[in-house]
């Protein structure tokens, strides 16, 4: 198993090597998306040229020799061309986004859950849920950009050509002063940047402490705690509005910098337009031309600006989805979702152990307490109880052994072989307050996993919760609720035990099983899960009754092994054991 590891939460990608690696993970999609912009957006070039003839047709400046109604015809193919183009574009446009969108969505999933599973989340479910929409978006969005914009610079610069040949001065006039709104974007975009990450961060935190407040809302209700979450989240709700709005306004300025420009532009376009028609130098077809062109000219200023501030909000959001595969590189953020490798069970040699831990430690980082230096084996076929006293380390050594904390030292061998986690068919484990989801009771203790009926009844009687299921009026199909909050406490740790039951692994590993269980109900459990002939136990408990079967009690103190052996044995020797029975 592997150490823990100092990893440089800074580290990510830049923005042109992950957009070259997104659009290579769909390179054919992404090409007929490029090439049908491109013709949608040089498709007013022609309907331009054929508004000039039109008109010097009708005016008689210059008598086209197809004729108007010709034109015409040859005016509505090319308006045809280009819708056929926008829909196509709109097509695999989409596809594109929302494909890339999936896989990186999965790719991120996928990092979190090869994360060690009790280790802390590195941001809030809310603020994750969040990045998932909206940062996602924004990257997948961006190589869409790449198309757009070199098919404006190229129309901009075909029909700047034309229209420089015709009347250079009138040209100048009206497109020089849509270059200022660039000028304005590059001062500009510095503060919109600092804007727009503050829009999102205070999105993330509030939406985060929603998640929070929405999964605890009992406990706010014990400690009658609702007006101050209601002033909490109020307050956060306020932060995200005043960014939000400092976002918009600073985007409306520009915005009505930009149309004011194209006001003044096109102003003086018409002014000097005018005096040319007067002097018999521009003809009317020019000038339908010229309106023809204006207005993807006037829009490029404003694309160009949008472009070069969307380039750098790129760093910001890959930076923020980076956070979500922590400690893993940003790479991670595009690697496919492999499939886990099925784990290989060699025969256990004799006198071997199932399961063994040699000098295992980890401490929590945040509180410096945890487990040191233990080492235990277990037989196949055995129990084996971890008792002491709360805050003594025994779910802390459950999860470490388990590779669901990252361990700083020790060895953990399965089977005699160092393992990096343990997993079905391996182990399978019921931590002390299970997490059930909010969907129904049979779908709850499968995840999944493709299981005929029979082999789900033997799982939910071996977990002694067959009787409540056979009252419920749904049966299987019954909706739990969020985290499974239409069962008591005992019914959730046993739908929860099932779960486990069901995958069949050699060890069973659970903590404080029975903790909320009757005396029946516990007495039944054990006996249950001892019926089956060579099952192997891990377990946390100080209860008497799961001390009495185990082969081997496990007593802990302040993170350490304090004795080893049967509750017979340690009866009247260990005196840590004394005070828990």
């Amino acid at each position: 198993m592997s150490e823990r590891t100092t990893v440089d939460t800074t580290e990510t990608i830049d923005t042109i090597s992950f957009n070259r690696r997104l659009i290579a993970t769909m390179p054919g999609t992404y090409a007929l998306q490029v090439i049908t912009r491109l013709i949608f957006l040089l498709g007013p070039i022609i309907p331009g040229l054929i508004a000039q003839a039109v008109f010097d047709t009708l005016s008689g400046e210059a008598p086209a020799a197809l004729g108007v109604w010709g034109l015409i015809s040859l005016y509505l193919a090319a308006e045809a061309a280009r819708l056929g183009a926008l829909l196509a574009e709109t097509w695999v446009g989409n596809t594109f986004r929302y494909t890339t969108g999936a896989r990186l969505r999965g790719s991120i999933l996928a990092a979190i859950l090869r994360r060690p599973g009790a280790q802390e989340q590195p941001v809030a479910p809310g603020d994750a849920v969040d990045r998932f929409d909206s940062d996602v978006g924004e990257v997948t969005d961006f190589p869409t950009w790449l198309p757009e914009i070199g098919g404006e610079a190229l129309t901009t610069l075909v029909a700047l050509g034309i229209m420089l040949s015709i009347d250079w001065k009138i040209t100048l006039c009206a497109f020089l002063p849509m270059l200022a709104v660039v000028g304005l974007y590059r001062v500009a975009w510095g503060r919109m940047l600092r804007y727009r990450e503050a829009s999102r961060s205070t999105s993330g935190a509030a939406a985060a402490f929603l998640g929070e407040a929405l999964g605890g809302i009992q406990a706010i209700q014990l400690a009658d705690a609702a007006p101050q979450v209601a002033a909490r989240f109020s307050a956060l709700a306020d932060a995200r509005r005043s960014a939000a709005v400092r976002e918009r306004v600073a985007q409306a300025l520009i915005d009505g910098v930009n149309s004011q420009t194209v006001t003044l532009g096109t102003g003086l376009f018409l002014l000097l337009a005018g005096q040319r028609m007067a002097a018999g130098s521009f003809s009317v077809g020019d000038f339908a031309l010229f309106v023809s062109y204006l207005g993807a000219v006037a829009n490029f200023p404003l694309t160009l600006g949008t472009f070069l501030g969307d380039y750098q909000q790129q760093a910001v959001a890959i930076r923020r989805l980076a956070e979500l595969v922590r400690p893993e590189p940003a790479q991670a953020l595009l690697a496919p979702p492999a499939a886990p490798e099925p784990p290989a069970i060699g025969p256990l040699r004799q006198g071997q152990p199932l399961l063994e831990l040699r000098g295992l430690t980890y401490i929590h980082p945040s509180s410096g307490r945890g487990v040191r230096d233990v080492s235990l084996s277990l037989a196949a076929g055995s129990v084996t109880i971890i008792t002491g006293r709360v805050g003594s380390g025994k779910s802390t050594l459950l999860r470490a052994a388990l590779g669901l904390l990252p361990h700083d030292s020790g060895q953990v061998l399965w089977r005699g072989a160092p393992a990096e986690r343990l997993v079905p068919p391996q182990a399978a484990y019921t931590p002390q307050v299970p997490r059930l989801l909010s969907t129904t009771l049979r779908e709850n203790v499968l995840l999944g996993l493709e299981q005929g009926e029979d082999a789900l009844e033997r799982a939910l009687w071996q977990a002694a919760v067959d009787a409540d299921v056979a009252g419920f009026a749904q049966g299987l199909e019954t909706q739990l609720g969020p985290r499974g909050v239409r069962l008591s406490g005992g019914q959730v740790q046993r739908v929860a035990a099932a779960r486990m039951l069901i995958r069949r692994p050699e060890l069973l590993v659970f903590d404080d099983l029975s903790s909320a269980l009757d005396g029946p109900t516990e007495q039944a459990l054990w006996e249950r899960l001892m019926a089956e002939a060579g099952r192997s136990i891990l377990a946390v408990s100080h209860r008497r009754a799961a001390l009495a079967r185990a082969d081997q009690v496990v007593v802990l103190r302040d993170g350490r092994v304090a004795a080893v052996g049967t509750l017979a044995q340690l009866a009247g020797t260990c005196e840590e054991l004394a005070h828990l029975t």
